[in-house]
């Protein structure tokens, strides 16, 4: 696999979706366990006797089900917060209740950290969540300092196939499942066409719990909207990512779309019809694009660096169909940095989305898009990523009842990407900004401002707005 620094000239052309092909290598690597089990939302303050298991960096711990769990087999995971339940047991929690968050908090997010799929070197690794996870206890962004603001959900379920049909081609997924035994075998594989997305053994569970983490907070949103006018946003803090991943495959690191598989749940189990979606991602999200390119009830808008993989996302790509007019691209100029995004947000994103009228927002959170990124060549800073995060905050409020949920996509630095996330916590909580100490304006140079207000001219008389 070729280095971080390679990657750009070979991102830089759109790759053929694929179907389900599997080509293993030659390389190998130690298996991490499969996760063979269904994760039980409850969240509760009871801790059980436990064993540790520590596998690949994670702490498992097992332990007794509580009297009114009574599943063939199953595990248990505690913490002050709440408490994990693992069980083989198909079951399906819909609708949460509004006591499985506590009442003001203001951010609550998952983590999916998937340590198990990862390849040595590789820009998308299992070091992306722990280090953004470490940057906010570091920065006294977690309940252990911030008490019911800030809550964790360690609770969730994987999602189901059916959760990843609904967006997901059934070949594809069950290629995918059926191709863990020549991972476990050859330690690591590649999906052909796929512009590289790699998969380990435990590729195929891990990518389930990262959409179920999105699913766990869409629930635990919208049970927070019907009891608060303020509910917290949600973060998934998951991996591997999701906005490239086209319905017949994975593409671009991304194996499940999860933000994408959140929307048809949010429709289909919450009645959310209308589904705003926004993706500030450096690239593309083009398996986001094709999933509802048809759709009249799903706005999709990206906003992405012109000319960056996968060479899509251009800006009379505007859906079709009964869905024309519901996908927005719109491809910044390479340097365009924070003047150019708060231009955007407010001349294209707030008019879409009030126009649109939205029951739900949801964010593909990617931080490639920063000056220090080596993907890419706009200039985002942590400031940026602060204005977005308190904006769609307060979009969101204005516009559904405060219902928001971020899905983290990219980001490869992993000081800007975990500084970047601990920002869009502050702007959640409504803490000030940290920016100003965090940025270094030295490594800024002029935005091409007047290529930005040509596109965004021309993207308000193509939508007419």
């Amino acid at each position: 696999m070729k280095s971080a620094a390679s990657l750009p000239a070979m991102m830089s052309a759109a790759a053929a979706p694929p179907l389900a092909n599997f080509t293993a290598t030659t390389t190998s690597r130690p298996s991490a366990p499969s996760i063979q089990c269904n994760l039980l939302f409850s969240v509760r303050h009871h801790v059980y006797s436990h064993k540790k298991y520590s596998k690949n960096g994670i702490t498992i711990k097992y332990g007794d089900l509580p009297k009114h769990v009574r599943p063939e087999k199953g595990y248990s995971s505690t913490s002050v917060r709440g408490t994990i339940y693992c069980s083989n047991q198909k079951e399906r929690n819909v609708g949460l209740p509004s006591d499985h968050i506590a009442v003001g908090a203001k951010v609550i997010y998952a983590a999916a950290p998937a340590m198990g799929h990862n390849q040595e070197s590789h820009p998308e690794c299992n070091s992306r969540v722990p280090a953004i996870l470490t940057a906010l206890e570091k920065m006294k962004l977690t309940s252990k300092f911030r008490g019911s603001d800030v809550v964790e959900v360690q609770n969730f379920r994987p999602a189901t196939t059916d959760d990843i049909g609904s967006v997901h081609a059934g070949p594809y997924i069950s290629g995918l499942e059926k191709a863990m035994d020549q991972a476990s075998e050859k330690g690591l594989i590649f999906i052909d066409g796929s512009g590289p997305t790699y998969a380990t053994a435990t590729t195929f569970q891990e990518s389930l719990l990262a959409a179920g983490a999105g699913i766990s907070l869409v629930d635990s949103v919208v049970a927070a909207s019907k009891v608060s006018k303020d509910p917290p946003v949600a973060f998934a803090l998951i991996r591997p990512p999701g906005h490239h991943a086209v319905p017949k495959g994975a593409m671009g690191f991304c194996v499940f779309g999860n933000i994408a598989i959140a929307a048809r749940y949010a429709q289909r189990m919450h009645g959310l019809k209308r589904v705003f979606i926004i993706d500030f991602d450096v690239h593309h999200g083009n398996g986001t694009n094709d999933a509802f390119y048809e759709d009249p009830n799903i706005f999709f808008l990206s906003t992405h660096q012109a000319g960056s993989y996968p060479g899509t996302g251009k800006i009379d790509q505007i859906g079709c169909g009964s869905g024309e007019g519901s996908t927005l691209n719109l491809p910044l100029p390479g340097g365009s940095g924070d003047t150019a995004m708060r231009t955007v947000f407010d001349e294209v994103i707030v008019p879409c989305a009030q126009r649109f009228k939205p029951d739900i927002i949801l964010v593909s959170a990617g931080y490639d898009a920063h000056l220090l990124d080596p993907l890419a060549s706009l200039q985002f800073t942590t400031g940026t990523y602060y204005m977005l995060a308190s904006s769609i905050k307060q979009l969101a409020k204005d516009l559904c009842g405060g219902r928001c949920v971020f899905f983290l996509e990219g980001g490869y630095n992993l000081s800007s990407l975990s500084n970047s996330v601990a920002e869009s916590f502050r702007a959640f909580l409504g803490d000030r900004s940290l920016a100003s100490e965090l940025d270094d304006p030295s490594y800024l140079h002029e935005e091409p401002l007047k290529k930005v207000k040509q596109i965004i001219e021309k993207v308000k008389h193509i939508h007419s707005f």
